[in-house]
């Protein structure tokens, strides 16, 4: 019988071909506190395969400095420009091969689930999500790029779907429910 662990260490991307933003928080029950957040350019980089060569290494890099045991990215969303869609799809699938190679299993979720489960808001804007980032987590610095806190947001998100190994846990239907059934975790 596999137990559960108390803890668990999630990062969370936002994957991208100028600029991947990523967060990795640490889960304690139903508390989650903040490790890290960043970003990862490629904006300077004019060859694609080189931005997924950077992409790889430093999600490779990433995972070996804060051992995640869950990694969850945020889905591409579909737009008009198909290019973009498989540029960004490539990203992604570079992201989810660094993970695979370190057997970390992978969620991803779309723009709006995310949306939706930081503010209760799926069509709220990357700022007003950073801010409630800021005060779910108590940081007070403003990332350079909302590219960090949208990779912090998707880490969160996942925290929030209560998703386990083992298919026990809660899950959530928006921010409302998670507020009324953790009272004691808000300011």
């Amino acid at each position: 019988m596999l137990v559960e662990k108390k803890e668990r260490i999630i990062m969370g991307i936002d994957p991208g071909t100028s600029i991947m933003g990523y967060g990795v928080i640490l889960e304690k029950g139903s508390k989650i506190e903040l490790i890290t957040m960043g970003i990862v350019r490629m904006d300077h980089l004019d060859d694609h395969f080189l931005k997924l060569q950077r992409i790889f290494e430093k999600t490779i890099s990433l995972l070996d400095e804060f051992k995640p045991d869950t990694m969850a990215l945020e889905a591409p969303f579909y737009g008009k420009n198909i290019q973009v869609m498989l540029k960004l799809g490539r990203a992604q699938g570079t992201a989810m091969a660094a993970a695979l190679s370190r057997n970390i299993p992978i969620t991803e979720y779309a723009p709006k689930k995310i949306k939706q489960s930081i503010t209760g808001n799926g069509n709220t804007s990357k700022e007003q999500v950073a801010a409630m980032l800021q005060r779910l987590l108590n940081f007070k610095e403003t990332p350079e790029f909302l590219d960090a806190t949208d990779g912090l947001a998707v880490a969160v998100c996942h925290s929030f779907q209560k998703i386990s190994t083992t298919g026990k846990g809660k899950a959530y239907s928006g921010w409302e429910a998670f507020a009324k059934d953790n009272q004691k975790r808000l300011k």
